[in-house]
């Protein structure tokens, strides 16, 4: 009998280990299916994340145009807010007449970033003669450009290319490397280059600039304001080589040892942007900036109703991976002056 009840027992036992068994099984089958129906959509959302978004037009919730009363909101009669923009540093120009239309902070230290390579681009084009020339280059200039980690265009070391297509890479992709380059074989040094640089700067007006490297990578003492950059953008778009690769929003590069087939680099702005329209024109071109320490910057042209102007903007919060507060402001400064225009 005793035998019995403990034959009863053990088969309980084993029924009670049985179904936890089961339990878990089914428990593990779930997790699985559960994994395998929604593991698509987790990985669509990631590599959304992972892709350049295009900001639209329609996105500019954060600062609504506006077109201020020039009998009180705007004494000097411009249809233009500077003051509910996301960059603390801005300044309108005419370009045609050269008439600062409306500024904010505009003679304020920055940190002027990749704006830096304006500087850098239309000394390269004045000190080469032959843009069709080969430029080399040459290894050790990628070593702290890594170690920084820079933005490049994407040349390779010991690569022999055209001056011209160093010089869309400087501006279109923001590529240091190009930059570099171009200082060593136009000056023998960056340092020498710099030089060139700050002299240009004294030169034009640029009164509250000081320049330390060809990049724009961040030093305590490279330093400008919006105002300047403003003077230099206006010099240099006098420049045709200078204007028609500025307004340029893709390049691909000729044949090289290191890319047979040529490679092709967009515009760092237009590549964030659906469109290029507003209200009354079109953005023509822009050179963007990015450090911890300068935030986001841009310096860009437009042409509105048949007259160009351009904006330079500094010091907006944000990264490459955020909303690019910039570019969006220079969609809102612009779409002000057309829709004011239309009314």
């Amino acid at each position: 009998m005793n035998e019995n009840r403990t034959d009863k027992r053990l088969v309980r036992k084993k029924k009670k280990q049985h179904r936890r068994r089961m339990i878990k099984l089914y428990g593990l089958f779930f997790i699985v299916i559960s994994l395998l129906l929604f593991m698509p959509i987790v990985m669509k959302e990631l590599q959304s994340m992972n892709e350049d978004q295009p900001f639209k037009i329609s996105d500019i919730k954060t600062k609504d145009l506006v077109t201020p009363d020039r009998r009180t909101a705007n004494p000097t009669g411009i249809p233009v807010d500077l003051d509910r923009l996301n960059s603390p540093n801005a300044i309108l120009v005419d370009l045609n007449s050269e008439k600062v239309l409306v500024e904010h902070n505009s003679s304020e230290r920055i940190y002027p970033a990749s704006l830096t390579k304006i500087m850098t681009a239309i000394l390269a084009i004045e000190n080469t003669p032959d843009l069709d020339q080969t430029l080399i280059f040459l290894p050790e200039l990628f070593q702290d450009l890594y170690s920084q980690n820079a933005s490049m265009a994407g040349f390779q070391p010991g690569e022999e290319v055209k001056y011209k297509d160093a010089l869309y890479g400087i501006l279109l992709p923001s590529g240091a490397e190009c930059c570099l380059a171009f200082a060593d074989a136009i000056a023998g040094s960056e340092s020498e280059f710099v030089e060139m640089m700050n002299r240009k700067a004294e030169e034009l007006g640029m009164k509250n600039t000081h320049f330390r490297n060809t990049t724009g990578l961040h030093d305590d003492d490279h330093y400008s304001t919006v105002k300047d950059i403003s003077i230099l953008l206006q010099y240099a778009l006098k420049n045709d080589v200078f204007r028609t690769v500025f307004t340029s929003s893709r390049y691909s590069t000729t044949p090289s040892n290191s890319h047979p087939d040529g490679f092709t680099f967009r515009s760092t702005m237009f590549k964030n942007m659906d469109s290029s329209e507003v209200p009354g024109g079109e953005i023509l071109g822009g050179k963007t900036g990015y450090t911890g320490e300068a935030g986001l910057c841009l310096a860009s042209l437009a042409s509105i109703n048949g007259n160009e102007y351009i904006l330079v903007t500094a010091h907006a919060d944000g990264t490459h991976q955020t909303e690019q507060l910039h570019i969006m402001d220079a969609v809102n400064v612009y779409s002000q002056l057309g829709v004011a225009a239309a009314n």
